[in-house]
């Protein structure tokens, strides 16, 4: 099986969306107040900011889509498409599988839709426009790898409503642990009476890798 994510269309436009990236600190600072704001309105407002994965993340991304082999994939936080292709180029590589991915703004959605087509991968992703709780109702399990990484308050509402899809030894994964946001969904994952067995993993600003073991749930 080829490996082309470091020498491929894919690998040209990752490095484009990362050195763009990198001018994020630079752009503007909304005036909105996160606290009381709604998604759609932190979406709307930051529709120019990339937020991206880490690129040590999305090469860990691609490597577990690579050995897992999973075929339904699903993203929770698109923004502009830099995690989306890490999944895809892997999940193309194997030759099996779909990404699922999912955004509240428009702006990002047709940005990401842009550059993943530029990348090769328009035919293994779908990118499911509106509210994740939403949007993700209508993936069809079993669900093999998630990743999340949009809303920070939103990843732990996100995985509940996909656990009834989620197969039995399904890989979640959850960028941007170290944020203070991530404190509810990090104590739902380590709790064993939830049927995870976790762990962090040391990647820029964190991520938890947490495998799904439902037969290990207590009831709650």
């Amino acid at each position: 099986m080829p490996t082309t994510l470091t020498r491929s269309a894919a690998a040209a436009v990752l490095d484009k969306l990362f050195a763009a990236a990198s001018f994020d600190d630079g752009r503007p600072t909304p005036v909105l107040s996160f606290d009381t704001a709604t998604a759609q309105e932190r979406a709307d407002a930051l529709e120019e900011i990339y937020m991206p994965v880490s690129r040590q993340g999305g090469e860990l991304l691609y490597s577990l889509v690579r050995t897992s082999r999973p075929r339904t994939v699903v993203e929770f936080g698109t923004s502009l498409g830099i995690s989306a292709i890490f999944l895809a180029t892997a999940v193309a590589d194997n030759g099996i599988g779909h990404v699922y991915t999912t955004e509240l703004s428009e702006t990002k959605i047709a940005a990401a839709r842009a550059s993943i087509a530029e990348a090769g991968l328009a035919d293994v992703v779908t990118i499911l426009a509106g509210d994740a709780r939403e949007t993700l109702a209508d993936v069809a399990g079993p669900i093999d790898l998630v990743l999340l990484d949009g809303w920070k308050d939103l990843c732990l509402p996100v995985l509940r409503g996909l656990e009834p899809r989620l197969r039995p030894g399904a890989l979640v994964v959850a960028d941007d642990t170290t944020f203070a946001s991530m404190g509810d969904y990090l104590a739902y994952v380590r709790d064993p009476a939830n049927g995870y067995v976790t762990v962090d993993f040391p990647v820029e600003d964190g991520m938890e890798l947490s495998c799904f073991t439902p037969a290990a749930r207590t009831s709650q």
